[in-house]
């Protein structure tokens, strides 16, 4: 049987996301300085009991993250295939590791609030002291009744590196929390470099932002959105697949998740030299069962589209690699190639494994998943190229 030149395969499954070595240092980061800000702060706050308004003893908020079941987030990959059919993890893997990214920021945040809501800051405070992680003054301040981005919000929480207070050019801030209570809605955008400035300058200009809400807003018990600007792109020899920019929701009901969004990747490339793509991705999944469902476009970075035939259908997976096989051997038999691409063929479906199979459900278990899909859609790629995450004054 005729098959792919040899090196077809390589080329898609030599290329891999490598941000396991930089998400867990930061997170590491930011618990040794939390765990600094307990011992200073423990000693400084006095507990004020907020009476019959029944809101919690500390006024930070203890969660703020939708969890996503493992089935849609892992970069793990677990299962084989024929040798002359493209992986559906090789597919797949990478939406998978984007997903978890987005995740980390979101846990990273809420980690980040969890550690400070231990404390029973009941009452808002202002101090500044020296962390033990990078020898930097750190200022934390907590204030009522502000406003952002034209809403009124109860709290905000602002902790800044005040040792680049006249550092020319610089943006102080690590972290900054709007919230308010009774629903808890909120805002954290997080900038880990002026956390602790032994972090790699690379990530100097990253931003993580979540916007949580559990006002039911959107149609959700309660939902995430998780934007993610100026990560450092790794070299595009050793890595194509390098993120630079995503926006991701992620609204739960019931066991249901559901998880659409973009990533952006400027150096991205699969069998032809065009370079640029966006991950453009609909998924669901039932945390109780442990399975999911996704459906994936890669539109060209920056394109101009916001409508579910552009992004899913027109640029879907098969579509874009099956148009740019042709353009490298135009001369390939037809079975062979639909052969080789089954597995792109939308939805993906999933188990806490990994990828199960293409286009038809493995049981009835799914068809929900694959109802609530069909009525999602990601964000147009032009908005993820010029999006950007800024702090509050």
């Amino acid at each position: 049987m005729k098959t792919l030149p040899q090196k077809t395969n390589e080329r898609i499954s030599n290329r891999r996301m490598n941000f396991s070595s930089s998400f867990p240092f930061l997170a590491k980061s930011f618990f040794g300085i939390l765990l600094f800000f307990g011992f200073s702060l423990l000693t400084s706050c006095e507990k004020d009991p907020f009476g019959p308004d029944n809101k919690p003893e500390s006024i930070i908020p203890d969660r703020f993250m939708v969890a996503i079941p493992q089935s849609i987030s892992s970069s793990s990959t677990l299962k084989s295939v024929q040798i002359d059919t493209l992986s559906g993890n090789t597919i797949y893997q990478h939406l998978r590791t984007f997903i978890s990214v987005g995740e980390y920021g979101a846990d990273m945040a809420q980690n980040i609030m969890l550690s400070i809501a231990t404390l029973n800051l009941n009452r808002p405070l202002e101090l500044t002291f020296n962390s033990d992680e990078d020898g930097r003054p750190k200022h934390l301040k907590i204030v009522e009744n502000v406003m952002f981005e034209n809403a009124n919000w109860q709290y905000r929480l602002t902790i800044t590196d005040a040792g680049s207070a006249n550092e020319p050019g610089q943006t102080a801030h690590g972290l900054q929390v709007f919230w308010s209570w009774n629903p808890l809605i909120g805002i954290a955008i997080v900038n880990p470099f002026n956390i602790n400035r032994n972090i790699e300058e690379q990530f100097a200009n990253t931003r993580f932002r979540i916007d949580y809400s559990e006002a039911g807003n959107l149609g959700y018990e309660a939902h995430m959105l998780v934007s993610i600007t100026g990560l450092p792109l790794p070299n595009p020899l050793q890595n194509p697949f390098g993120l630079d920019k995503m926006k991701m929701f992620a609204g739960r009901n019931g066991n249901m998740v559901t998880v659409y969004g973009n990533s952006q990747h400027p150096n991205a490339r699969f069998f032809s030299n065009e370079t640029g793509f966006n991950w453009a991705f609909v998924a669901a999944a039932f945390d109780n069962q442990d399975i999911a469902i996704a459906e994936v476009g890669l539109p060209p970075m920056g394109l101009d589209a916001s409508d579910r035939e552009t992004l899913l259908e027109t640029y879907s997976i098969y579509n874009v690699l099956r148009d740019q096989v042709l353009n490298v051997w135009p001369t390939i038999d037809p079975a062979v190639l639909n052969a080789y691409l089954h597995n792109t063929m939308a939805p993906g479906y999933f188990d806490h494994t990994g990828f199960i199979q293409a286009a038809t459900a493995p049981s009835e278990a799914y068809l929900p998943l694959k109802e609530q899909i069909q009525q999602l859609t990601p964000y147009n790629p032009q908005n993820i190229s010029n999006l950007t995450v800024v702090f509050g004054e």
